[in-house]
């Protein structure tokens, strides 16, 4: 897998996250520490998304 496509496919699973955050957060009964979790994971992307742009 080339760069640009592993990019590619952080960001696409970076944005999927924030979907799922935001559907998260719409519902009151979703577990706060799952909507922890779901952020924990998207931040972890970014980064890696941050470190191999630098390259």
């Amino acid at each position: 897998m080339s760069l640009t496509s592993h990019l590619q496919e952080l960001r696409r699973k970076h944005e999927a996250l924030s979907l799922e955050v935001e559907e998260a957060q719409r519902h009151p009964g979703v577990d706060a520490l799952h909507i922890a979790d779901l952020k924990k994971q998207k931040l972890k992307l970014k980064e890696e998304i941050h470190r191999l742009s630098q390259h």
